[in-house]
């Protein structure tokens, strides 16, 4: 057995999961949340082996404490006594790595990287350009260092895989010395998804990932969506921050910036009451009073016509990118749907690509209603393009290439 741990650390919490690289099976997998609060959190599962059929993880039990945690490094010590107490046991099978999950790298980190005093030092830094991340990602990296110091660390960044894109399609059209002194370019998030989901596509249909051009939408509470030529991304949504681009579940998405110098001017509002406005205050919240697609939906059967238009909004934007995506691909082969509104919205999916049959995208209604779970097809045997819904897995994607970036 090959156990990596994958750490995804917050502010006040720190998700974690383990598992067996040789079966690429989850073992076991925990949050620990309300880190400094006067009661904290923790949860700890662990998963039973298959009996047979593939390689998956099958529930076997929970347990929820609640406890004062400090801070993460005592948020760990409740990680490791769960898994002694409740297995399996890290003393008798420690983890031969443990990756991270680091949101930013700007343009300095473009692959998973074997974390030393300097590493840690340059996501510090960059925690300028992800102020509510790196901090959270750099605490949980030094409470783990401390709970593991004999093995490997490696961080793998959100912002990596969009490390191919050209100057073209990272620099924004402002003054060039200003942004420089700034580093104010496009970066590109959920990058870790996009490479697990394009992957996986071209495993699925057993094609060259080299051959394939593709689009991944990860549409969740954040959402992007990023074109991908051979395995390389080429375009992205997201850019400076994970503000631009798609409508999401609070935030705007692409807005045209004087609306906001317009908000400052004639309603007074402060820097900090506009970037709550446009990051926790908009996007689907803001337009029908709901970032959840499952209210919208309901809103919309009982005819609420806020709900008809955030939604109407949600499904414009998508189709925009989808489009600017084929032109910048010269056309696709697959066009895949990922997280949690991508896997679990049919509306959403087929609203997308509804006006792309000039494209060649035709979705089959019956697969793409149909309530499977899995990888699977859900456009016609005709279509010339591939339509998948991929389930994404982070923590694979981050296990794999913490394993590949630990072995010597």
């Amino acid at each position: 057995m090959t156990p990596v741990l994958v750490i995804n650390s917050g502010s006040s919490s720190f998700k974690y999961q383990l598992l067996d690289m040789d079966t690429e099976r989850t073992l076991a997998s925990g949050l620990v949340e309300r880190i400094g609060d006067a009661l904290g959190v923790a949860r700890h599962t662990v998963y039973a082996a298959p009996t047979d059929g593939p390689a998956a993880a099958f529930l076997d039990a929970t347990r929820t404490r609640e406890l004062p945690i400090a801070d993460h490094t005592a948020g760990f010590g409740v990680m490791l006594e769960a898994f002694e107490s409740d297995g399996p046991s890290l003393t008798d099978s420690p983890p031969g790595a443990v990756g991270h999950r680091v949101v930013h790298g700007g343009a300095r980190f473009f692959e998973p990287t074997l974390i030393t005093p300097l590493v840690e030092i340059n996501i510090d830094e960059l925690a300028v350009l992800a102020p509510l991340h790196n901090p959270a990602n750099l605490a949980g990296i030094r409470a783990a260092r401390a709970a593991f110091p004999d093995v490997p660390h490696v961080a793998v960044f959100d912002t990596a895989f969009h490390q191919t894109l050209s100057p073209a399609a990272y620099t924004y059209a402002i003054d060039a010395e200003i942004a420089a002194s700034h580093r104010i370019r496009r970066y590109g998030f959920h990058g870790t998804s996009h490479k697990f989901v394009s992957d996986a596509a071209a495993a699925f249909l057993g094609r060259p990932l080299s051959e394939l051009k593709q689009i991944v939408f990860h549409l969740g509470n954040g959402a992007s969506v990023t074109a991908i030529d051979g395995g390389r991304s080429i375009d992205t949504s997201m850019g400076f921050t994970p503000l631009e681009g798609l409508v999401m579940g609070t935030r705007s998405g692409d807005i045209d910036p004087a609306a906001l110098f317009h908000l400052s001017r004639r309603a007074g509002m402060s820097i900090d009451e506009l970037d709550d406005l446009v990051n926790r205050r908009s996007g689907l919240l803001g337009l029908a009073g709901s970032n959840d697609l499952r209210d919208i939906r309901a809103a919309i059967a009982r005819g609420d016509e806020r709900a008809m238009l955030g939604f109407e909004v949600y499904v414009h934007r998508l189709r925009s990118y989808a489009g600017a995506y084929l032109a910048q691909l010269g056309g696709a082969d697959v066009i895949s749907f990922t997280a949690g509104v991508g896997e679990n919205a049919p509306a959403v999916r087929a609203g997308a690509l509804a006006t792309l049959g000039f494209a060649g995208v035709e979705i089959d209604p019956v697969r793409n209603e149909a309530p499977e779970r899995g990888i699977r097809i859900i456009s016609t045997d005709a279509s010339a393009v591939t339509v998948l819904v991929v389930p994404t897995d982070e923590e694979l994607e981050i296990a794999r290439q913490t394993l590949g970036a630990a072995r010597p």
